[in-house]
């Protein structure tokens, strides 16, 4: 078995899922963790694993096989992954939907003999692959996605890039009565503040203005502006002790019609760990980038153009025996 040489960018939250299950993968490596804090101030799940300056990446191109980039959406990824991909494979879990043609576009350039595949969190990710199943399946209907109730990782980044915010998290909260409406074969007209809402809790600078930095994160566009969110300013000492975990979850329904009868189909997630569940997505794709690499198959791709079977550490005849 040919072992995956791995390489993580970014040793937050992600990163450490990623780590996690990249530990677990019988065909990978983990060859070295790549930081803009100081190298001696990371703790890893081994002792073993190198952790390198950030900067030091570039010199290792020949010795990793593929990079998971574990940075942030709203300011790390734009810049970093057009970078890491003009030198290696590489995965991330980029998830500002509204960008994603732009921000693909600059990193399929930067991809001329390596295979980046974006976006590949769990939305976008597999609830993108279901949107697209459900779809094809049922023409004649109306596809709805809701988030939570659960910690978005994305949505807390983008509050932590704020002036004056020292922490925050985000949980994103689905409306039951929207849910039901779909659950029962109806089709209603839901904007984004009819599915969801989002509650933020933020732990301030000394001195931060609180009035600015609330209007920050309500109008902040792509984020919270298109929903009702709350903003609650709470000490540190609460935040350690009831906003620590990291849950989450969702669900994509499509509610339409063959021929006269209704017709519902659902998949759902249950999260304990988003950041580990999102860590163990993106290592599957690294075993997806890695294969299609070597077929020369290179550029930007996403979750709707890999193949199921390069996922797996098993070989396709063997996955269409067992699971077919």
């Amino acid at each position: 078995m040919q072992t995956i040489r791995i390489g993580i960018a970014g040793y937050g939250n992600v990163g450490k899922g990623a780590a996690l299950a990249v530990s677990t993968a019988p065909d990978m490596e983990l060859k070295a963790i790549f930081t803009r804090r100081k190298p001696e101030s990371i703790k890893t799940i081994n002792d073993s694993i190198s952790v390198l300056p950030i900067e030091k990446a570039a010199s290792m191109k020949n010795e990793i096989d593929v990079m998971l980039l574990c940075g942030g959406s709203a300011t790390d990824l734009p810049e970093q992954a057009p970078y890491f991909a003009s030198m290696f494979n590489t995965v991330d879990s980029y998830d500002n939907h509204a960008k994603i043609p732009e921000y693909m576009a600059a990193v399929d350039a930067a991809a001329v003999k390596t295979t980046a595949i974006i976006s590949a969190g769990w939305d976008p990710g597999p609830f993108s692959m279901m949107r697209s199943l459900f779809e094809s399946i049922i023409p004649d209907g109306a596809t709805y996605t809701f988030w939570g109730k659960g910690v978005s990782q994305g949505h807390s980044d983008a509050i932590r890039r704020i002036d004056g915010v020292k922490h925050a998290v985000q949980y994103t909260v689905p409306i039951d009565s929207a849910v039901q409406a779909v659950r029962s074969g109806g089709r209603p007209d839901l904007k984004a503040r009819d599915k969801m809402k989002r509650d933020c809790y933020v732990v301030i600078e000394n001195g931060a203005d609180k009035n600015l930095i609330e209007e920050s994160i309500k109008n902040m566009p792509h984020y919270f502006a298109d929903y009702d969110t709350s903003v609650s300013f709470i000490d540190m000492e609460e935040f350690n002790k009831n906003h620590t975990e990291m849950p989450h979850g969702g669900m994509v329904l499509r509610s339409g019609n063959t021929g006269k009868n209704k017709q519902v189909m659902e998949f759902s997630l249950n999260l304990e760990s988003n950041p580990e569940f999102t860590g163990s997505i993106m290592t599957a794709y690294a075993r997806a980038a890695y294969k299609m690499s070597k077929e020369g198959l290179y550029g930007a791709k996403t979750v709707l153009d890999v193949p199921l079977h390069y996922l797996s550490e098993k070989d396709r005849a063997t996955l269409i025996k067992e699971l077919l």
